[in-house]
């Protein structure tokens, strides 16, 4: 058995660059295996979105090639690759070498570019292009076409920037990757997960079109997903022909603070729901917040049940209807027909 080094002052080592995230992918990710792979896809795909949500953009095209890269295109204002004065550094290098940089630090002052955004940490970007084979970025922005490419989290090159080719006077981002299988177990990303990530996306970004082109051979298979007024037709589309009551929509924006001594934070929330008669189908309730699919729940399913179960039990008392002795209305009594989504 060979003996053990002495552990002391220059045991402790500090991981640098890209092996902050390639050596320790499940930090970022959550896993090494295929969920990590799958989260890191996501990183990319939810830039994108933040930029339709601010009005830039109303398309997301994404593609997955047999040989597993993938491509996601938008039509937004195109990432920012350039010299950037304040930071005295470009910004290709901050936004996919350097964790914890990015636009959405800011998002409580009003002239922030990124009011309600998916990403807020600076982290998606850089940890995906650190865990990849390689990874190309192509920015059409200001009139200019600026590309870099990276491989195995380090520049393969260094940044150009020319005239954007006839015919494609537009902006946007393309980003182009391979996951790389010495940073993830498992690279081979399923339809399913596209096909189902993409719906809930659509789901709670309405007006959002999310192109899928799955390689099948030579060809493509394509998929396409937009619920033109969000969740509101996404419930209809649960209740089908068994709609009780027809699907409602309530709204708000308001601003509130977890403490006295922080800063306050803004809330958009939409809540969709009607009441259905089959008991074949049965709580079919689904909350997202910031775009994700809450499996469990958690803040949103405590406040939907408290307000579904104060409002009808006020209407139940207001209308004589309790019978003598019998125990208030649970939301056990109101789910079995009830279909409701929530997005905040």
């Amino acid at each position: 058995m060979a003996k053990k080094e002495e552990y002391g002052n220059q045991s402790i080592q500090s991981l640098k660059g890209a092996d902050r995230v390639r050596k320790r992918p499940a930090v970022i990710f959550g896993s090494d295996g295929i969920e990590g792979c799958e989260h890191s896809v996501f990183e990319i795909i939810s830039n994108s979105v933040d930029e339709a949500r601010e009005g830039y953009g109303n398309e997301i095209i994404i593609t997955a090639y047999s040989d597993h890269s993938i491509e996601v295109e938008d039509f937004g204002r195109g990432v920012p690759l350039g010299w950037n004065e304040n930071e005295q550094r470009y910004n290709w290098e901050l936004v996919y070498c350097e964790l914890y940089a990015g636009g959405k630090y800011d998002n409580n002052n009003d002239a922030s570019n990124y009011t309600y955004s998916l990403g807020l940490n600076g982290l998606g970007a850089c940890a995906t292009q650190y865990s990849s084979e390689y990874m190309d970025v192509t920015s059409i922005s200001g009139g200019k076409m600026s590309s870099i490419s990276f491989k195995k989290g380090e520049p393969a090159g260094e940044l150009t920037v020319g005239d954007i080719p006839k015919g494609k006077k537009r902006t946007g981002t393309v980003c182009r990757w391979l996951p790389d299988l010495e940073v993830f177990t498992d690279i081979n990303i399923p339809l399913e997960f596209y096909r189902d990530m993409l719906k809930k996306q659509a789901v709670v970004n309405k007006g959002l079109r999310f192109r899928l082109r799955w390689q099948n051979g030579k060809a493509f298979d394509e998929y396409e997903y937009i619920y033109e007024n969000g969740i509101v037709d996404y419930v209809a589309e649960l209740a089908g022909q068994d709609a009780l009551t027809q699907p409602v929509i309530w709204s708000t924006e308001t601003s509130g603070r977890d403490r006295e001594d922080k800063d306050e934070y803004k809330l958009l929330c939409d809540c969709a729901f009607c009441f259905v008669s089959s008991s074949d189908i049965n709580n079919v309730i689904e909350y997202y917040h910031n775009s994700s699919f809450l499996e469990h729940g958690g803040s949103p399913e405590k406040a939907v049940k408290s307000a579904f179960v104060a409002e009808i039990d006020k209407y139940i008392k207001a209308q004589g209807k309790y019978l003598k002795n019998e125990s208030k209305i649970s939301f056990k009594d109101i789910q079995q027909n009830l279909v409701i989504v929530t997005n905040s």
